[in-house]
């Protein structure tokens, strides 16, 4: 309790200490709900102070969050928790702009400023908007940095349905990619004649999800086909699914070639393997379009948070995009995931042909979304 009481106190200076900033001050405020989503916001927080010269004041939820406990340059970082300092914080917010990859604004407890904010979403996922997403998920933002065409023909849909007011929907691209894009010389992984290939297994979470499901059944095929194995387990599955990665690792933890990766990032294990199976996940998109690398989909049920997303009339990105970067694999054939994939990985010209072709579909500035979001907001806060 007296832990507790500390902790909320720190919070409730670190919330004075941003509004003691003055307001002429508080043009750009970036929202983070922890560590992991740096990696999305720190393309457009570094075109923005140094093309820009802006400042960048970083409020957390996440205490352990890096920014917060190193502030890069030109940034000023906040720590609010996700408690009722940070229900507070939003509802008497004022600045110029807030720019945040947390979905579903006013519908729950965080609500909109009464004071002039001007809300910006940043995707943290190139997948579609209507269908893993709750119905209303964008409705109530200002603006949206879209990764890719399919954002924007899906969001002016639900406009036109709703009767909606018309955001400002930016053609951005999205971060992440650009981040592996520039780690990674585009090409398979290049291994001796005796070393294996490396599969990544990184699904999402949720009841229908590949491990959840299947378990053990999506790796053990893998390791007898003697390929080597980085199991990705979702952080949800983690803390909701606990037992199913437990009995993984209980019984194909010891063998040579498996590796559990509980990194939430997950980077290293992302450049260094060959091929990636997956379910409804949007990490296979980065896989596929950033490394230019193939996906097996496992075609679990589809991961639905709207149950009326077909009314769109528009299929969902997830969905499309699967067999230009990939195979489709029925769960009553996982016994043969490991030969599905030998065979793809027999391919890999093919398949990065195909994946290029997908990427200049589908995403918006490939490399370049961090200086073409950092010059929008700029113009925008001129207006």
């Amino acid at each position: 309790m007296i832990a507790w009481w500390r902790r909320l106190q720190r919070q409730r200076a670190e919330a004075r200490r941003f509004r003691e900033i003055p307001p002429e001050e508080r043009r750009i405020v970036v929202y983070s709900e922890g560590r992991g989503y740096w990696t999305h916001f720190e393309p457009v927080v570094t075109a923005l102070v140094r093309d820009h010269g802006e400042r960048v004041l970083y409020v957390t939820s996440d205490e352990a969050d890096p920014v917060y406990r190193s502030p890069p340059p030109g940034v000023q970082a906040f720590w609010i928790g996700d408690g009722s300092v940070r229900t507070l914080f939003f509802a008497g917010l004022q600045c110029r702009m807030l720019l945040m990859t947390l979905p579903d604004l006013h519908s729950y407890q965080l609500k909109r400023s009464p004071h002039g904010v001007y809300y910006v979403y940043l995707h943290h996922s190139m997948v579609s908007t209507h269908m893993i997403y709750r119905a209303a998920a964008f409705d109530h933002f200002d603006a949206v940095l879209c990764t890719g065409p399919h954002h924007v023909e899906e969001i002016r849909t639900r406009e036109q349905q709703q009767g909606l007011p018309d955001k400002q929907l930016v053609e951005h691209g999205y971060g992440r990619l650009d981040g592996i894009l520039a780690q990674e010389a585009r090409g398979p992984v290049v291994r001796s004649e005796t070393e294996s290939p490396q599969v990544l297994v990184a699904p999402t979470w949720g009841d229908n999800a590949l491990l959840e499901r299947h378990g053990v059944d999506a790796v053990r095929p893998l390791l007898e086909a003697g390929l080597r194995v980085v199991l990705r387990p979702h952080p949800r599955t983690c803390q909701r699914a606990a037992a199913v990665i437990d009995a993984i690792v209980d019984e194909v933890g010891a063998q040579e070639g498996f590796t559990l990766d509980m990194d939430t990032d997950g980077r290293d294990s992302l450049l260094g393997s060959d091929l990636m199976i997956s379910d409804w996940s949007g990490a296979a998109l980065e896989f596929a379009l950033g490394l230019e690398r193939p996906v097996l989909f496992v075609d679990v049920p589809r991961k639905v948070n709207n149950p009326d997303y077909e009314a769109l009339g528009i299929e969902p990105l997830e969905a499309r995009i699967r067999e230009q970067v990939g195979r489709v694999v029925a769960p009553d054939d996982l016994a043969a995931l490991g030969e599905r994939c030998r065979e793809v990985l027999a391919e890999p010209q093919r398949w990065r042909q195909c994946v290029v072709e997908a990427r200049h579909q589908w995403v918006f500035h490939p490399g370049d979304s961090g200086r073409v979001a950092a010059e929008w907001l700029c113009r925008s806060l001129q207006r």
